[in-house]
């Protein structure tokens, strides 16, 4: 008798945002620091193999440098909230009063009189007594915790993907094109990335795609003229 297999828990909107606010992240970064690398080492000597040396290895390097970053960030923050629900879990064992105060209090802030607040408190309590706390006073879903995983490979296939814009453009580019073609593939790149992130944090969309483009323009020159003091 085949046993049957366990049911895949559905990620949350919040799982899904963080995956893809990692991966924006790391392409933004992606781009930024490869053509740092590219315009540093171009301004420095126009052989074309150690310039794409140069870039490749500097994608490489970011892309597995965003990954481990962000598996670190994201551990941290998943081992913090196990640590919140464990210490929920004992309060529910030994404070089980302060708990239905708390989420009493919770709905008397969202205007609910004292009455039915203390019975709604008493009823979810009763009902899903973990849950219920750790969402009111965490807003933490029981049993959802941000994936390491899914945000390392989000980072690292992004950071790689962004580094690729202007490590083509100043290794395939005809000459005379390179440089204002690299220095657009990065301005539109970082302005995409500069929407994705303003979407995704619910920001102004246009202030944060115009600050995108001021520090790719900044960083490209910064670069460009470190690497002709060389």
């Amino acid at each position: 008798m085949s046993k049957a297999k366990p049911k895949k828990t559905k990620q949350t909107m919040d799982e899904k945002l963080n995956t893809l606010r990692a991966g924006v992240l790391g392409s933004n970064d992606g781009i930024l620091t490869v053509v740092g690398v590219l315009f540093s080492v171009a301004a420095a000597t126009t052989n074309q193999f150690t310039i794409f040396i140069a870039g490749l290895s500097d994608l490489l390097a970011c892309a597995f440098s965003m990954a481990s970053g962000e598996y670190a960030s994201v551990s941290t923050q998943k081992d913090t909230e196990k640590a919140v629900v464990e210490k929920e879990r004992r309060l529910l064992e030994t404070n089980f009063d302060d708990e239905v105060a708390a989420v009493k209090r919770h709905y008397m802030t969202l205007g609910v009189t004292e009455a039915t607040a203390v019975a709604i408190a008493k009823d979810l309590l009763a009902k899903q007594p973990l849950e219920t706390v750790v969402s009111i006073k965490y807003d933490i879903k029981l049993g959802h915790y941000m994936n390491p995983w899914d945000a390392a490979f989000s980072s690292l296939f992004s950071a790689a993907a962004g580094g690729v814009f202007p490590l083509i453009a100043m290794t395939f580019l005809p000459d005379a094109m390179k440089w204002p073609g690299t220095i657009l593939a990065v301005s539109l790149s970082v302005a995409l990335t500069g929407y994705l992130s303003a979407v995704l944090g619910k920001g102004n969309v246009k202030t944060a795609v115009i600050r995108n483009i001021l520090v790719g323009i900044i960083t490209m020159f910064i670069h460009y003229y470190i690497g002709t003091l060389f």
